[in-house]
């Protein structure tokens, strides 16, 4: 399905892939963020929206007929760095609940803000569904 990308004698990364090979169907999943489909933001806790975020980016890989494995890399945008460091056991147990063990290339970014003044988080995605 994918490859993952770990050159010799670098050290393993956790939670995520250092680079991932995938031959397939293409689909970009735009920046997501924590509230629901209705646009509603259901709580301000920062796993919360991160758990909705990644519900969010799973709901639109479902409507390509695509799943969390198919994920070949993310970008998470945050406006805390100190809060997602805090919080990273409970971002680990909400994002193997919701993708799985599936880790792709990813990458966190800190910014100054987001469109939406509550979302502290959003993520965008690329997943590849083989041919």
């Amino acid at each position: 399905m994918h490859d993952i990308l770990q050159p010799e004698g670098w050290a393993k990364p956790v939670g995520y892939a250092n680079g991932v090979a995938a031959r397939g169907r293409q689909i970009f999943v735009g920046g997501q963020i924590g509230w629901n489909g209705q646009q509603e933001f259901e709580t301000d806790d920062f796993v919360g929206q991160v758990r909705q975020t990644l519900e969010n980016v799973v709901a639109i890989l479902a409507a390509a007929n695509a799943g969390p494995e198919h994920l070949t890399s993310m970008t998470w945008y945050f406006t805390d760095k100190a809060e997602y460091l805090a919080n990273l056991k409970g971002l680990g147990q909400a994002y193997r609940e919701v993708i799985g063990r599936h880790f792709p290339a990813m990458a966190a970014v800190q910014v100054v803000a987001l469109i939406e003044d509550r979302a502290k988080v959003e993520i965008q995605a690329i997943a590849v569904v083989p041919d």
